[in-house]
């Protein structure tokens, strides 16, 4: 079976957020499977790719020129990357000051129509999309091939001018929306399935308060929407053989895990005391960055520290220089991101917060988990399909689910994990269940198999 997959993010190539890990993970887990995918990214930065082959694409005039370099990339193996006019970004989507790039619609629908043009050239059993940055191109295919959106986070539309409609050759009445172009709202539309990156994420966006005003056309899917829940790469993200952490450990023997916390402590700062928390985050509304500052601030009678890294928006992480400054003890920011200081807060953590408000699958709580750090989350989407709360389900919890999405509910949580932290026996039991789970993603992608052969067999019938 040959799969074209097309995304605006891989890791490591490029990275933004979960949508680059899940691409990176998944596709390589289908490769393993026997599946021949190619894998098609935005040529933001013209990567050196060994054995480079270059085709020129036949697009629409407003996108040319457009070409695509084929050959493979060390940590991605092979890819394809595509070129169209203004591609070539510092960052993919946004500017120094966190706006987003002003033709970011010509970007993005130019890449769309590349990504058809070259399918018509290699002509794959099925097309894979992912997000709004490739719903144009099943209006460029015209119903030509079986295809397969996936929605990573339905609150990005990449909403735009109606002008764009004039240039989409099928299916325009799908992707008007007020007057406007909406790229994610057709391909639900079009797509022969949609899968949502969780089970629970899936049954959240046909409500009016999760489908971000798709919930009617998405319920219209019926059981053409699947969801699926996303995996980690525990070749990757595995204690026993993480090359950026201090010592390794299993679950078999968690010495380890105790000199990788003091480790994190001595690089922070701090002396041995209260359980360290971590975050690995984009600094965005939907992750709940305030309720985790919130309950940092109004909950001073709970023992824990806070270590945060992520970038994003400018208040937030304003507000956290503010609260390192005024607590160092009880706060440490880092602004940015750094891949191997990721690790090893997550293999230094005690607890892992993750108070979002809603969240399509997280990745971050099942990275903690294979390192033995609780999660302590709220009750949304993906977290509720992979976290049990420890004091409902004493036997097979693994983590903490707060009772709502604010901030009672996260404080509540959090003092419910301290408790916990604070019994040595039952800590190792939670810790145990979370790192013996299978996180990887071998089910996923056999789930996304399936999906292929069925969209391929519809189309036989």
């Amino acid at each position: 079976m040959r799969v074209l997959f097309a995304t605006a993010e891989v890791s490591p190539l490029i990275s933004v957020g979960g949508l680059a890990e899940a691409a990176a993970g998944l596709v390589r887990q289908l490769r393993l499977l026997g599946v021949t995918v190619e894998l098609v990214v935005p040529d933001y930065t013209d990567a050196v790719l060994e054995s480079e082959q270059v085709i020129h694409l036949d697009v629409p005039s407003w996108a040319r020129p457009a070409q695509a370099r084929s050959g493979s990339l060390e940590g991605v193996g092979p890819i394809t990357l595509v070129d169209v006019p203004g591609m070539h970004r510092p960052h993919p989507y946004t500017d120094a000051e966190g706006e987003g790039w002003p033709d970011n619609a010509d970007r993005f629908f130019g890449f769309s129509a590349a990504v058809a043009a070259l399918a018509r050239v290699h002509q794959p059993d099925v097309i894979h999309c992912n997000d709004w940055h490739t719903g144009p191109v099943l209006s460029f295919l015209q119903g030509a091939y079986p295809t397969v959106l996936t929605i990573h986070t339905l609150g990005y539309q990449g909403w735009t001018s109606g002008g764009w409609l004039d240039r989409l050759p099928f299916r325009t009445d799908a992707f008007e929306s007020y007057g406007g172009t909406n790229p994610l709202a057709g391909a639900v539309q079009i797509a022969d399935r949609v899968v949502a990156v969780s089970p629970s994420y899936a049954a959240d966006i046909i409500t009016p308060e999760g489908g971000f005003g798709l919930h009617t056309q998405l319920q219209a899917l019926g059981d053409r929407l699947i969801g699926i829940r996303n995996g980690i790469d525990t070749s990757r993200w595995n204690p026993q053989h993480d090359p950026w952490i201090r010592v390794p450990f299993s679950s078999d023997d968690m010495a380890g895990k105790e000199a990788c916390r003091r480790a994190i402590a001595d690089e922070i700062g701090w002396a041995d005391g209260a359980p360290i928390v971590g975050m690995v985050t984009r600094l965005v509304e939907q992750k709940g960055i305030d309720l985790a500052l919130e309950a940092v601030t109004y909950a001073e009678h709970l023992p824990f520290r806070l270590v945060l890294l992520g970038s994003g928006d400018r208040g937030l992480a304003d507000w956290a220089h503010w609260l390192g400054d005024q607590a160092p003890d009880r706060v440490q920011f880092i602004d940015g991101f750094d891949r191997s200081l990721a690790h090893r807060i997550f293999a230094g953590s005690d607890l892992l917060l993750m108070p979002s408000r809603f969240e399509p699958c997280g990745l971050a709580q099942m990275q903690a988990m294979e390192y033995g750090t609780i999660p302590v989350v709220t009750p949304v989407g993906g977290l509720n399909d992979t976290v049990i709360d420890a004091d409902i389900d004493r036997r097979n919890g693994t983590g903490f689910v707060a009772r709502s999405a604010d901030g009672s509910g996260v404080v509540d949580a959090m003092h419910r994990a301290v408790r916990a932290w604070k019994q040595p026996q039952r800590r190792r039991a939670i810790q145990r269940r979370g790192m013996d789970a299978d996180w990887s993603w071998e089910m996923p992608a056999r789930h996304h198999v399936e999906v292929y052969e069925s969209v391929i067999r519809d189309r036989q019938l």
